[in-house]
């Protein structure tokens, strides 16, 4: 056993090899809007807003950072497709995540 939990992770391997990431990491920097609700925006770079077109900025608002994640195809994200979303990171510099639809369970009556 390690003095102070030096040394090995729970899961018994040495901490550089648990907390490795895989060669084909991308960074990626995560904002909440503050006008919508559950609205997010996954950004290439940090402060990397550039990217992002003026129209959709405006109606996001000022952005507010909620994390930095590292992504690679064998993470899993709550609402999204790591793969697309690395993808969109790639080739536009962003990506957003909008609001899930909310649909109403009507009762009919029988």
């Amino acid at each position: 056993m390690c003095a102070r939990g030096i040394g090995m992770t729970r899961m018994g391997s040495p901490p550089d090899q648990a907390n490795a990431m895989p060669n084909n990491a991308l960074p990626c920097w995560i904002y909440k809007s503050l006008r919508q609700d559950e609205m997010y925006l996954y950004l290439a770079h940090e402060d990397g807003t550039d990217a992002v077109p003026p129209a959709l900025l405006e109606h996001f608002g000022a952005p507010q950072l909620v994390m930095q994640l590292d992504l690679h195809p064998g993470r899993t994200l709550a609402r999204e497709d790591v793969v697309e979303v690395m993808a969109d990171l790639a080739d536009r510099g962003y990506h957003l995540q909008m609001p899930p639809r909310i649909q109403a369970d009507l009762y009919e009556g029988d």
